[in-house]
């Protein structure tokens, strides 16, 4: 039994870990929620809630605020995301476009997500999202930011079990939620039930007398033929 044990060690090095653990937390902070097995949602998630409560410290003025800062900046590092409602936009632009979204001309990275340079937008810093969009929505709860959901499956090829972690607030009310398409075999297969149903239900509604024979209803022959030797039916003396 290994004693002192705080983290998992994930089958990687403390180096992959840190990178690992930082990259899934950008990416949480962006989307709202990732997808990825339980183990490693269980690891990062008393990480995520770390760094929410030094943004929540970072929001105010002083000097705990600006340690707080730093602090955020040398856990999570900063690098540029994109908003959402222009993340489609950002897609089709070009890579000179690319970099005029990203940069400004003195090659400073942008980092408020505002409207410069000509551009319609800007890249937005992770650290300026988290502390600016993502802390407020937490301020009057003392902790428990996040939840993890197990999935119910597996991945493929080394069968983990997956699992969801997201921030509280980013679940769709049951109202939003639609249902998925059917695929053409479910709707081959619903027609077939149908059709079937059907069928038993006229028959079970017509009499008795009218009825189709079934094998089961008709007389076994060998019961009713003439015996070969004697001549005689069988059952008769």
């Amino acid at each position: 039994m290994r004693h002192l044990v705080a983290r998992r060690k994930l089958n990687r090095t403390s180096e992959h870990r840190v990178a690992l653990r930082r990259n899934m937390a950008q990416s949480l902070f962006e989307h709202g929620q990732i997808r990825t097995t339980l183990p490693k949602a269980k690891d990062l998630r008393p990480f995520v809630e770390r760094l929410i409560t030094l943004a929540r410290r970072a929001r105010g003025e002083g000097v705990q605020a600006l340690a707080a800062r730093q602090r955020l900046t040398t856990l999570l590092g900063d690098r540029a995301i994109i908003p959402a409602e222009n993340q489609e936009e950002y897609d089709q632009m070009s890579d000179a476009a690319r970099q005029r979204v990203l940069r400004s001309r003195s090659g400073r990275r942008h980092r408020l997500g505002q409207a410069r340079g000509g551009a319609k937008f800007t890249a937005l810093s992770v650290i300026h999202h988290l502390i600016n969009n993502v802390a407020p929505r937490f301020e009057d709860r003392p902790g428990g930011y996040t939840r993890v959901i197990k999935v119910g499956r597996t991945s493929k090829g080394d069968n983990a079990p997956l699992a969801v972690l997201q921030l509280l607030g980013e679940e769709e009310s049951p109202g939003n939620v639609s249902r998925p398409e059917k695929t053409a075999r479910k709707r081959r297969t619903e027609r077939r039930y149908v059709a079937a149903a059907r069928a038993i239900k006229s028959r079970r509604s017509q009499p008795a007398e009218n009825r189709p024979s079934t094998p089961a209803d008709q007389p076994d022959p060998s019961e009713s033929a003439p015996d070969a030797a004697t001549g005689e039916e069988p059952g008769k003396d």
